[in-house]
């Protein structure tokens, strides 16, 4: 278990809710404002703790500050099984327990989407990656982590020694960010041969038809329906023969216990805090290059900010493409110029800008 550790950004508010006739339970980690008001999502599961909320609002205030964007981070845990009856009674009920908080701003995360980011729109008039019915730009539909992860690859692949065209992808969780990186991965010429959901994975050598497995996991809901190739487990994933591996799904899947099974040669992280630091550590020395999250997943809350500020949805795109790009580039550029992690460099630049911005409050 990790404990919160407060230090010169924050957090500056961890806030416990609970609604005793609902019975319901909610967690909200406003880290650092200094930017402007904090964007980070609603992350829904039975097993969401105050130190995976806290892990990822941090995660919030770096990434949104190094793309750039005039916001802070945070994160709120809505502790319910995202699939149990009455989920809609319980968005309602926990945005109006955080009407007041009026610097956090919620966006979808795991468990949720653009729905129940109406639901919270409709009781407090604030929400990011809202449908486009009315005025938003839904982010999981329009694909805009996936999307960045595929500019993402196209800079980084080359440091690594990969060409993009052709390179072999595993990618752990195939929700919304691992169906559109494929999606867009795919367009860019790379093949996909591994992909895993929480029923486990397929493995095909010769490639994967993303369009046919997408198809097979709306219509059945598990790409362990897709029958072209090999089933194995979740965790056997992370040792297929690929060029780059793509964890988007929860924290902490590749850690030490299995960082030594990896075969990949670049791991982008499309989740928050998908591998720890042990393990960046470990990946170093055997010349894995990672590139982190507050880089490779960015593209989501860019798109939540461009859609906050009233732009159009190629606006969103255009603006993450440079984002990601610039950012990417230059993030491998100080690694190799310090001889530092990836994750150490953007942190640096990171919480540089979240410093400046703070010399101008009066906190």
């Amino acid at each position: 278990m990790h404990e919160i550790n407060y230090d010169d950004l924050g957090p500056a508010r961890v806030i416990r809710l609970y609604s005793a006739k609902e019975r319901l339970s909610a967690i909200v980690v406003v880290d650092n404002t200094a930017l402007g008001p904090a964007i980070g999502g609603v992350r829904v599961s039975p097993v969401v703790s105050v130190e995976e909320v806290w892990r990822l609002a941090r995660v919030m205030s770096l990434k949104n500050s190094i793309a750039g964007l005039p916001h802070g981070g945070a994160k709120a845990g809505l502790i319910a099984d995202p699939a149990s009856p009455g989920i809609e009674r319980r968005f309602r009920i926990f945005a109006r327990m955080i009407r007041d908080l009026t610097e956090y701003i919620p966006g979808p995360d795991l468990g949720c989407a653009e729905t129940a980011m109406a639901w919270i729109h409709d009781e407090i008039g604030r929400a990011v990656g809202l449908p486009e019915e009315i005025g938003g730009l839904p982010l999981d539909k329009l694909g805009a982590t996936g999307f960045g992860l595929a500019e993402c690859a196209e800079v980084a692949a080359p440091a690594a020694g990969i060409d993009l065209m052709g390179a072999r992808v595993a990618i752990q969780g195939f929700g919304s960010v691992g169906k559109a990186a494929a999606r867009f991965l795919s367009a860019k010429g790379a093949i996909i041969v591994a992909v895993a959901d929480s029923q486990g994975a397929v493995y095909n050598g010769a490639g994967i038809d993303v369009d046919e497995l997408i198809s097979v996991k709306g219509r059945s809901g598990s790409v362990m329906n897709y029958q072209v190739g090999t089933h194995i487990t979740g965790e056997q994933l992370f040792g297929v023969e690929c060029d780059i591996l793509i964890p988007a799904a929860t924290a902490d899947v590749i850690n030490e216990g299995n960082a030594a099974a990896v075969k990949a040669r670049l791991i982008l992280q499309g989740a928050n805090i998908p591998v720890t630091a042990g393990a960046e550590e470990l990946l170093s020395t055997r010349n894995i290059l990672v590139v982190p999250d507050v880089i490779a997943n960015a593209g989501g809350v860019i798109m939540a900010a461009m859609e906050y500020t009233g732009k159009t949805e190629q606006e969103a795109f255009a603006a993450i493409s440079e984002r990601i790009r610039k950012n990417t580039r230059m993030i491998l550029e100080k690694a190799s110029a310090d001889n530092s992690l990836p994750r150490a460099a953007a942190n640096v630049l990171a919480r540089e800008r979240v410093r400046k911005a703070m010399e101008y409050r009066d906190y």
